[in-house]
Order: C-alpha cells, then structure tokens, then sequence
C-alpha cells in the first residue's frame, strides 16, 4: 500500500460513495441523489490545490456532471456509464501521466473491487460490501454519504501538508 502522503490524484464512484446509495426516481424516470456539502469542499480544496479528481461511476445522469462541475472537475474526467471501471481509471492515469500507485480510489462495491486493487491506495466507506472492505487499504470510520470523501481527501492532503484554505483562489474559481 501507498502512503497517503505519496498520492498525487484521486478517482471515485459515486452511489455509495458520495452518496448513501439511495436513489429517487421520478414516474419520467429521472434519477436524483443527495450529496453530502462537506464531501464536495474536499473535493473542491482538492482541485484548488492541483490535484486531478475523477468520477468513475456507472450511474449516466447528466445530473451527475453538474454536480461535479460545480466542485472543479472537467467533464472528460466524470466518466458516466462506466462498466469496465479500470479502462477509465486508467484513462485518467494516462491524461495526467499518472501511475495508478499515484491514485486513491474510492468504491463501495463489486464493481469498484479491480480498481481498488490497482490505485495505490483502494478505499472504501464503512459500510461498503464485504468484498470491497476485503479489497481496500483503507476502510472509512464514515459510511457513503456521510463524510468518507472528505474523510479520505483531509488525510492525503494533511499528510501531504496541502489542507488550507485559500480565500483568493476559491473566490476566483468558485
């Protein structure tokens, strides 16, 4: 396993990660999810401080892309629809001249397994399913949606002396 202090970037999934895995369905078939603040300003400390950031999920809501826009990210790095998650994880490693030991992932279940065996470092919440808690490096002391990312975002970037906040440059890309 990677030390946190050695992880340059991060990747996610998103239902039970970022969310507590509930889902609402309007009768026109919309999707909508509910995301926890504190989890989106790590994710915004992060790209503020020059980490690349990348959304694996297999959920395809466009909603999904809004929200993570608002935090920093491009859309080329929200990868929606995705099936074969280590195809676009390394994707994202090739974009940003990345080996995945410079990655932690985040996932929570079957799907979020061969990821976390290839990022130096595989998260998970705390209640993920037991083949992610078997897979990770780290578990979470929070479940998804209740603060694991930012949990996971506060420690690389104390470790690595990056947790602090910058008025001007949040002002200017927020």
């Amino acid at each position: 396993m990677t030390d946190f202090k050695d992880i340059k970037a991060f990747a996610f999934d998103v239902d039970g990660v970022f969310t507590d895995g509930g889902i609402f369905c309007t009768l026109d078939g919309e999707l909508y999810r509910t995301f926890d603040a504190k989890d989106g300003f790590s994710v915004r400390m992060a790209t503020m401080c020059g980490y690349p950031v990348a959304i694996i999920t297999g959920g395809r809501s466009e909603s999904i892309k809004a929200r993570f826009r608002t935090c920093g990210l491009v859309s080329e790095d929200i990868y929606l629809g995705s099936r074969e998650k280590t195809e676009d994880f390394d994707n994202f490693c090739n974009k940003y001249g990345l080996d995945p030991s410079d990655v932690l992932y985040m996932g929570d279940d079957i799907p979020d397994v061969s990821v976390m065996l290839k990022a130096g470092i595989g998260a998970c919440p705390s209640d993920a399913v037991q083949e992610a808690k078997d897979a990770a490096d780290y578990i979470c002391e929070r479940p998804g949606g209740g603060k694991a990312v930012r949990e996971v975002i506060e420690r690389v970037m104390k470790a690595r002396g990056d947790w602090q906040f910058d008025v001007a440059t949040y002002k200017k890309l927020f």
